[in-house]
């Protein structure tokens, strides 16, 4: 019977790590998760990862950006490192940027943006709005510019001040007959 668990733990195993990317190397956890190092491996993209995976190392590659929703096909993920890669730190890392606050926060210290000018150099977390762009955070135009309704108002109380200044003289002419 020991021989039957041994193998079956061992089949367990080899299937866990049989998705693991290319460039990457894997390794099975005792907690049925999954070690995927990927470290300094001279990534551009984020590899296609497996959703058990529990421990990911993305440290010292080319990585720029992350696409949105990148992790959240690994519910199991416990820890990723992402450091010393050569950041570009606009819009486009803010999915990465809310990921770690919410899972790993410490971690954001430890990410330096490259790019874009004003945010070169600074740790991910320390960025405000402005370093890191637009983002379409601005509220949306109006249909009409502003100055329009003061003309519109303005309108309304010349038209009503004409109204009265005519029922005036309606009354003034009529008590005069």
């Amino acid at each position: 019977m020991p021989a039957w668990g041994l193998l079956l733990l061992l089949w367990t195993a080899v299937q866990a790590v049989k998705d693991c990317p290319a460039p990457c190397s894997c390794q099975a956890l005792e907690t049925m998760g999954l070690h995927v190092d990927c470290e300094g491996r001279g990534l551009t993209v984020l590899p296609t990862l497996p959703s058990n995976t529990r421990h990911l190392l993305l440290g010292n590659n080319s990585l720029r950006s992350v696409p949105p929703g990148a992790f959240d096909h690994l519910p199991q993920l416990w820890t990723l490192d992402v450091s010393q890669n050569p950041w570009h730190c606009d819009c486009g890392l803010t999915y990465l940027r809310l990921w770690l606050e919410d899972h790993v926060p410490g971690s954001l210290a430890d990410i330096l943006c490259a790019s874009p000018a004003q945010a070169a150099h600074h740790p991910l977390g320390q960025l405000t709005g402005y370093q890191m762009g637009n983002c379409g955070w601005q509220l949306q135009a109006s249909w009409a510019h502003p100055g329009i309704w003061w003309d519109l108002a303005l309108v309304a109380v010349a038209g009503m001040g004409v109204a009265l200044l005519g029922g005036l003289l309606c009354i003034s002419t009529e008590s005069l007959v």
